[in-house]
């Protein structure tokens, strides 16, 4: 991700904030993320779009690997798949499956192929897998580094020990 360009926002027009979820279920960015995008800097945008990128890196790899990152590159921009080319071709695998996880037949003519976590599934459920994994770790490091820190109300008492 380059430095100086500016960073698109990570909405993907399924936001479920705004029926009382903590973490996007579309995009994965926390609740006060979505509404105060607009006035965060780019540094702050950055920050986010990195955390999202590394886990969706981190989950897209326990189920497919990248083997040639021209020919994925090639197919996606020969297919017309909307991606974020700045960055990681395992993003791009994402948006590949969710633009056609059921068109797709061989993975090697993408430049991919089954990672341990792929094996023996269907690309389709890779695809959904993918997706809730991504959340189940977004919604992880909601409640471990970002909940904490909230203010409670009155009288409310922290789960943890101190």
């Amino acid at each position: 991700m380059s430095l100086f360009a500016p960073v698109k926002t990570p909405c993907v027009g399924v936001c479920s904030t705004g029926i009382g979820d903590s973490v996007c279920r579309g995009c994965k960015r926390f609740a006060h993320e979505v509404i105060d995008w607009n006035v965060y800097d780019q540094s702050e945008k950055r920050l986010i779009a990195q955390r999202l990128e590394s886990f969706l890196v981190q989950v897209v790899s326990y189920y497919l690997a990248v083997s040639d990152e021209r020919l994925l590159y090639e197919q996606i921009s020969h297919q017309q798949v909307r991606f974020r080319e700045e960055q990681s071709p395992y993003t791009w695998v994402f948006d590949l499956l969710k633009a056609g996880a059921n068109q797709i037949q061989d993975l090697r003519h993408y430049g991919l192929e089954r990672a341990s976590g792929g094996q023996g599934m269907a690309l389709p459920a890779i695809r959904d897998a993918i997706d809730q994994d991504f959340y189940t770790l977004s919604c992880a490091h909601y409640e471990r580094y970002v909940l904490p820190g909230l203010p409670r109300p009155a009288g409310e008492q922290s789960s943890t020990t101190e």
